[in-house]
């Protein structure tokens, strides 16, 4: 195991014998890392931190640190889990849940950029992109393969569906459905997230169902509900429009408007 001489481990961490850790950096007690996972110089894994494989911590990154709530007691022993192959570049920073049975989720293959915050009980599915200076609040939920740009704020408790797109410097206060675009402060939907769905391999028949979909509910001069029972009444669909008529029907917030 490859662990500079001037890091401090706790001797109750488990770490796989192809874990390396940097100078500098701190790793405490009940804290499990998977195998082949790098821990760079002046990082910090607090305690009840569960890393998976090949996962990168960069310079300075804080992962598993207690949670920014004046209601969390700090003897409670809350969770971090994450999974494999994720990437947490220079001070980024995740916080554990706030109580035993809620623990903050990362899935795999996320890439968490420099500065970037992700708070308390947030639950990230996999293969998103969260870029520089963005803020998660707490109890913030992103599915998979979402992008949000730089310098985003993302209220407590708002959903982000699948391959979403927040632009740059947008304030998100209600959900963000799956495969949109969104832009604004307060952020509104702009379109399609077209790019995303290109590279993300859908047919341009799946691409043309989704924003017929999408008309329905936003430019067809209906009520969200009544636009989703009409999409509903409706046969044919595939997966992505069930999905996306799901979204609306589970959201608590509200799904934000189209501009």
């Amino acid at each position: 195991m490859k662990i500079h001489p001037t890091a401090i481990v706790d001797s109750k961490a488990e770490l796989h014998e192809s874990v390396e850790v940097g100078a500098y950096t701190i790793i405490e007690k009940d804290v499990v890392i998977g195998e082949g996972t790098v821990i760079e110089t002046g990082a910090r894994i607090f305690a009840g931190t569960k890393l998976g494989k090949f996962n990168k911590v960069h310079h300075g990154a804080v992962i598993g640190v207690g949670p920014q709530d004046l209601g969390f007691d700090p003897s409670t022993p809350s969770k971090t889990i994450i999974g494999d192959n994720n990437t947490f570049k220079e001070y980024s920073n995740i916080h554990k849940g706030t109580k035993v049975d809620s623990p903050t989720i990362i899935g795999n293959r996320n890439y968490v950029m420099g500065n970037a915050h992700v708070g308390h009980d947030c639950i990230l599915g996999d293969d998103n992109i969260l870029t520089h200076g963005l803020v998660l609040a707490g109890h913030v939920t992103v599915g998979n393969k979402a992008f949000i740009s730089g310098l985003v704020a993302v209220h407590q408790f708002c959903f982000v569906g699948d391959y979403a797109m927040i632009a740059g410097c947008s304030k998100v206060v209600q959900d963000v459905p799956p495969f949109a675009t969104a832009d604004g402060n307060p952020c509104t939907i702009i379109g399609l997230n077209t790019v995303g769905l290109k590279r993300g391999g859908f047919s341009p028949e799946t691409r043309s169902a989704i924003k017929n979909a999408y008309k329905t509910i936003y430019h067809s001069g209906l009520n969200y509900r009544t636009a989703l029972d009409q999409l509903e009444k409706e046969s044919g669909h595939p997966a992505e429009v069930l999905q996306i008529i799901k979204f609306f029907r589970n959201s608590d917030r509200g799904v934000m408007n189209h501009r």
